[in-house]
């Protein structure tokens, strides 16, 4: 059977089906064919879920917040809060320590950029520092911070000091930076080791942001949890407590995590008030078409030929793939599928960790600006990368997590509208059990996320950084 989103593969397009192709464009049409696709016998999509449009909860700025701040969000469109940020900012202005749990999305930057902007505007020598897992995540941020800063005219200075950072610019960012945006191996090896360098940031260190807290799990969140232990008896050195402020979305146990990774007490703000567009996600098992044997059709084929048509009507498509390999491979396919006019080949772009800073920024401008109109990722845009509002979401292959596969899903429908997620399953039992038994996949929650600091081998390595 020749599944298509009621298109004839790209390639063999006669005048009659570009015709077609402009009266069906848009991606209710696309959903609608989907859902026509499944009452049909031994249909390839095996569920499809909807989740209706919910509208935002909102609450009025904290007195604590100064009204020049508030002035700045409102000429930014910002002129209430939603009620998960207003209820950070009062847990914080309490004296407390918060991790905020809301999906992809939904704000949770302003979270901690409000508070910690607030403690600036009333002490310009207070410091932060700003934890993400990844450089991209780190200068997204940043980026965003900036913008916020150069409108208020204020003394703010934040710089991210990483393995990119220049060497003459090093020194200048340690006496200066009001907030230091930079990630867990920089704090290791960069930053505690040499902390007299740091004397003016660590005595006054209000607060610590950790940015995508699922991240820190298993082997490399237990090392995580001792670097902040070791961060911890430093600030304790200079007389400083600082806050923490942490964020996450799609984590079953996030005060816990929060608490085991900080050895601090936490409030949990999951109240989202954000608004959300209409989404659907659809399962999808390729074909078989090797009864005897029990063979499908490939699954990168068959991602190959959903995402080209869905560019094909004009949707902006994020495709994400589990491995290097893949995501090559991909980029190929897709670039031949695109290579007649009116589309480009140039509209289809990779993206992955081993690509240099410079490509990372164009492809993620190119995304926002609507250039491009394709990306083939790895997990590298799983985080939140701000990639602007995507229309559709193909994942190729299940991630190997519930909370992943969300986490992805997210990454479609940003800002509002409809939005459509495809998970295609590859031949491995995994991916199978997924697709055939949906329920299981819906019905149950994201996975918890658990460390174990006190991991002898893990620990006894951090032992002798610390007395180093």
């Amino acid at each position: 059977m020749n599944l298509t989103l009621g298109f004839p593969d790209p390639e063999h397009a006669s005048k009659q089906d570009s015709l077609f192709l402009s009266r069906r464009a848009g991606l209710d049409a696309a959903i609608a064919r989907l859902k026509e696709w499944m009452e049909e016998p031994n249909s390839p999509i095996r569920a499809i879920r909807h989740q209706p449009a919910r509208p935002g909860e909102y609450a009025d700025f904290p007195g604590c917040v100064p009204a020049k701040l508030r002035n700045v969000l409102a000429r930014r469109g910002v002129e209430r809060l939603y009620t998960h940020q207003a209820e950070t900012v009062k847990v914080l202005d309490r004296g407390e320590n918060a991790v905020v749990v809301t999906p992809t999305a939904s704000g949770k930057t302003l979270c901690y950029n409000l508070p910690v902007l607030t403690r600036l505007l009333s002490d310009p020598e207070a410091r932060a520092f700003y934890l993400f897992p990844t450089k991209a995540l780190s200068e997204d941020q940043l980026h965003e911070f900036h913008g916020i800063v150069e409108e208020m005219v204020s003394g703010v200075r934040a710089f991210t000091y990483d393995g990119d950072t220049p060497q003459d610019a090093r020194k200048a960012i340690r006496e200066r930076a009001n907030v230091v945006f930079t990630n867990p191996d920089m704090l290791h090896a960069g930053i505690l080791p040499h902390h007299t360098k740091w004397t003016k940031v660590f005595e006054n260190l209000r607060y610590i942001v950790i940015d995508e807290l699922h991240t820190y799990r298993g082997v490399y969140g237990s090392h995580f949890a001792n670097v902040l232990r070791r961060l911890k008896r430093v600030c304790e050195f200079y007389g400083v407590n600082p806050q923490f402020i942490c964020s996450s979305a799609t984590i079953a146990n996030p005060r816990q995590l929060a608490e085991a990774l900080t050895g601090a007490p936490f409030s949990l703000v999951d109240c989202n008030g954000a608004p959300s567009g209409e989404k659907y996600f659809v399962l999808y098992n390729p074909p078989v078409v090797n009864r005897q044997l029990g063979i499908r059709r490939s699954y990168l084929m068959e991602t190959r030929r959903i995402a080209s048509e869905l560019v094909t009507r004009g949707e902006q498509t994020i495709v994400f793939a589990n491995n290097r390999l893949a995501t090559e491979v991909l980029v190929t396919y897709m670039k031949d599928a695109c290579a007649r006019p009116p589309k480009s080949p140039d509209s289809v772009r990779g993206y992955r960790g081993g690509y240099l800073p410079r490509e990372r920024r164009e492809i993620e401008r190119g995304l926002r600006d609507g250039d491009i109109r394709c990306v083939v990722a790895t997990n590298a845009l799983e985080l939140g990368i701000d990639i602007g509002s995507l229309d559709v979401v193909v994942m190729a292959g299940y991630p190997g997590t519930i909370a992943s596969t969300w986490q992805r899903s997210g990454r479609a429908g940003r800002r509002l509208g409809t939005s459509l997620a495809i998970m295609v399953a590859s031949s491995a039992p995994l991916d199978q059990y997924i697709v055939e038994h949906p329920e299981y996949f819906f019905s149950s929650p994201p996975e918890q996320a658990q460390i174990n600091p006190d991991n002898v081998e893990i620990l006894v390595s951090h032992l002798k950084c610390a007395a180093f």
